[in-house]
């Protein structure tokens, strides 16, 4: 017998909603790996004088286009981007004009084809009037040339205008194209620019942490929304020491979150002077092996030669290792600044590596790249990017001559690296589980849970009476470190019953005693 309609609405209404395809929650215990990991990545890089900026997670979408490139993967097809506006009504006439064919043998198609694109001129120029649509150059063309369009259509009946119209309308910006960030430079830099952070004395140091997206292929450590934290500096100079304290600070936390066998690659890729050249050296050499080179490989040699650089198939190793080198091709200036930043990470006694097919494929990026793997993610081993960018700011609109470098951590990667390796940190978990019993103890419960949450430890108050039994059993379940029993004698003494529960060991103390020995046993040297 088939389903009737209504067993299917309940069913639907009852269906079981999971996470989007390349998302996932982080629930306890792993949040406060992420927590800490975050946390501690803050205390390094405040360490070195940088401060948290936070932007928002979805710009301007020819911010990214402009600042990652119009011919990249994450542009062209990774990127969540929509149009945001208020004029559904204007949108649905468009879908009304564009499904239209109207011609002259019906008139009353004419009359109504007619009717529909005044009305979206109207409501167009309304719009743009008060600024609910983009009063764009783009925009006022398209409204006053498809007024003319209109009346030449009308009045000399030439049906085929109606294609060129529809064309128009087809075109013209409702709203502005609004994208979630699939990555955090670009954000920053805008922010630089918009705050007019230059005036501010010396460099910019920031850092940030949050979500970014993209819609890749999910694998292991990867996700459609994943997560970063990141550092820049912004500002006038692009000395070496720069650099080589951005570096130092990377290794610093990866050192402290105790990642397993971290390696840093280094590499210079040139400056507006001498990378052009290499690339178009670059550019003949891949022509001449066009034909052993993969589909994606062939697109780039015109697109972006240096991006063959990046490729991991294995039959195409062997001819990208015989390629000319960049390092080879540096100008004077570009050869002494990468000897001076190798200098500074000896004297910081930073171990690196050189490779020199990091790079990096888009045009403002300068000299300095760098890149560092951990253990634990395969093949795909890369934690964390980054490298020097000094004519983004000015591609963007800012001013001219501000440099920049950066970084962005892969915090999805980074967590799972540590959880593989099996470096884990001792976090801090339930400090007191209060086993509270009779009416009269209630209060005093309630008052010393206040004051212990008031020292910053972790305390677990039911709210409802339990028998003595269950409550140790849930506080020993809880992972408390300790159970505070609180009976009704223990309430008309004033006193409290503290029983460790790895070992049994319990004392009767009074309050401030009880403070103290808690304080000293979790925050104590031997903690």
């Amino acid at each position: 017998m088939s389903e009737q309609p209504a067993e299917k609405t309940e069913k639907a209404e009852r269906r079981q909603f999971r996470a989007i395809k390349g998302t996932r929650d982080i629930l306890p215990p792993d949040s406060a790996l992420w927590n800490w990991f975050e946390q501690s990545a803050r205390e390094v890089f405040e360490s070195y004088n940088f401060r948290d900026i936070r932007t928002p997670i979805f710009e301007d979408t020819s911010l990214f286009a402009r600042s990652i490139g119009e011919d990249t993967d994450v542009v062209g097809k990774e990127m969540y981007t929509w149009v945001d506006h208020e004029h559904q009504d204007l949108e649905g006439l468009r879908s009304f004009i564009l499904l239209r064919e109207p011609t002259f043998e019906n008139l009353e198609t004419v009359r109504l084809f007619n009717t529909q694109v005044k009305d979206f001129i109207r409501l167009a120029r309304a719009g743009m009037a008060d600024g609910t649509i983009p009063r764009t150059h783009h925009n006022e063309r398209i409204v006053q040339d498809t007024s003319v369009v209109l009346e030449h259509y009308v009045r000399e009946q030439v049906d085929g205008l109606s294609a060129s119209i529809k064309d128009s309308i087809h075109k013209f910006e409702i709203g502005e194209r609004i994208t979630l960030r699939p990555e955090a430079t670009a954000s920053v830099c805008r922010a630089y620019i918009e705050h007019g952070m230059q005036t501010l004395p010396g460099n910019q140091k920031l850092y940030y942490a949050g979500p970014m997206f993209r819609r890749e292929r999910p694998q292991k450590g990867r996700y459609r929304q994943f997560y970063q934290v990141g550092a820049e500096v912004l500002g006038p100079s692009d000395a070496p020491a720069i650099d080589a304290e951005v570096l130092e600070m990377l290794l610093t936390l990866f050192n402290r979150v105790g990642l397993a066998h971290i390696k840093l690659y280094v590499n210079s890729i040139g400056c507006k002077e001498c990378r052009p050249k290499y690339v178009e050296l670059l550019r003949g050499d891949l022509r001449k092996v066009k034909d052993q080179l993969k589909e994606d490989s062939r697109r780039r040699i015109e697109t972006n030669p240096l991006r063959v650089l990046d490729s991991k198939l294995p039959e195409e190793q062997a001819i990208i290792e015989k390629l000319p080198r960049i390092s080879e091709h540096l100008c004077d200036a570009c050869r002494e600044h990468f000897a001076k930043l190798k200098e500074e990470l000896e004297l910081r006694g930073v171990a690196y590596e050189g490779n020199w097919r990091l790079v990096r494929g888009l045009d403002y990026y300068t000299r300095t790249t760098f890149e560092v793997t951990a253990a634990g993610l395969g093949s795909q081993n890369a934690v964390c990017g980054g490298g020097r960018y000094d004519g983004l700011v000015e591609l963007l609109g800012g001013p001219a001559g501000i440099k920049g470098i950066g970084f962005a951590i892969g915090t999805d990667r980074a967590i799972l690296s540590i959880q593989e390796g099996g470096n884990l940190p001792k976090l801090p978990g339930l400090a007191v589980f209060i086993a509270w019993m009779g009416a009269k103890a209630y209060a005093p419960a309630v008052a010393i849970a206040k004051k212990l949450r008031a020292r910053g430890l972790a305390v677990e108050l039911p709210p409802e009476e339990l028998k003595f039994r269950k409550s140790l059993g849930l506080a020993d379940k809880l992972g408390a470190y300790y159970a505070l029993i609180l009976g009704e004698d223990e309430a008309a003494s004033g006193t409290f019953t503290l029983k460790r529960l790895s070992d049994g060991q319990q004392d009767k103390l009074d309050e401030s005693a009880l403070i103290a020995r808690i304080e000293s046993e979790l925050r104590g040297p031997n903690a």
